[in-house]
């Protein structure tokens, strides 16, 4: 179940980051959203990143710790953005169901570490 939810979790996180970088919708929706530039490439960095941490077996715990909760911050700020944005509630429903699959992820994280 672990590897399940961590290559979902760690697909979307890529594909994430790459429309940040060459979807122009995407950049579009983001500086609609109110974000400046250097902050879309600089969270597209940062999913490149944890989403590598999560999925790489062998990183230090505390690595991966960090990676789940950067993770869980830029759900819970797209949520927020897309609230105040008035956005459909589809994205939020698939922000809250993504964070859910992170959860599910993390806890199976835990269990196969045995710090659960």
């Amino acid at each position: 179940m672990y590897w399940i939810f961590t290559i979902i979790t760690s697909a979307y996180l890529y594909l994430s980051a790459y429309t940040y970088f060459f979807s122009e919708s995407t950049i579009r929706g983001v500086r609609e959203l109110g974000f400046p530039d250097f902050f879309r490439i600089q969270l597209a960095i940062l999913k490149l990143i944890a989403a590598t941490i999560i999925l790489i077996p062998g990183i230090p715990t505390h690595f991966k710790e960090w990676a789940y909760a950067g993770i869980g911050l830029f759900y819970i700020t797209a949520i927020t953005a897309h609230i105040a944005h008035k956005d459909p509630m589809i994205i939020n429903i698939i922000n809250i169901v993504l964070s859910g699959l992170l959860v599910a992820s993390y806890v199976y994280f835990r269990k196969l570490s045995g710090l659960a």
